[in-house]
């Protein structure tokens, strides 16, 4: 038997997924249907672009809609106020300086559908999540990344 994959995020988060699905299976979907009968009305369906828009818009909308179920049925609540604040966790943020002492700007460890790492708000599922989950300030600690292995020192730790 499978292991169902299981979706961490804190409960805001859970919160914006929910209101997302109910937007897309209300609003969205209503939009999308007006769209296709639209398009039916412009004849021939055959050399329609309107009426193929409308589709391809209505497959990605059930392609999310169904993505948004499978998350929400699986998803476990992180409770970030009850985790230990001397270890990283979900919902720590770290300061990490390199080899060569170098501070990076902190980063924050959240769950896999809260990623940002353009914003600094990484995934416990990456290469540099996972390698810091458990870690303490102090600590050295190296991640696999795809140009090889890169050391990090762990700086501090905040909530």
């Amino acid at each position: 038997m499978a292991v169902e994959k299981e979706y961490k995020m804190s409960a805001s988060r859970a919160e914006e997924l929910r209101e997302e699905l109910s937007y897309l299976k209300t609003t969205r979907s209503d939009e999308v249907a007006e769209q296709i009968k639209v398009a039916r009305g412009f004849g021939d369906l055959s050399e329609n672009s309107e009426y193929d828009e409308a589709k391809n818009e209505q497959g990605k909308l059930y392609s999310r809609i169904a993505e948004l179920e499978e998350i929400l049925q699986h998803v476990v609540i992180v409770d970030e106020s009850a985790a230990p604040s001397n270890v990283v966790t979900i919902g720590s943020v770290v300061t990490v300086a390199d080899a060569a002492g170098h501070e990076m700007p902190p980063y924050k460890i959240v769950g896999s559908q809260e990623a940002d790492p353009m914003h600094g708000v990484i995934s416990e599922d990456s290469p540099f999540g996972k390698a810091f989950l458990g870690k303490q300030e102090g600590d050295t600690v190296t991640v696999e990344a795809p140009r090889g292995n890169i050391v990090y020192k762990l700086v501090k730790i905040e909530r």
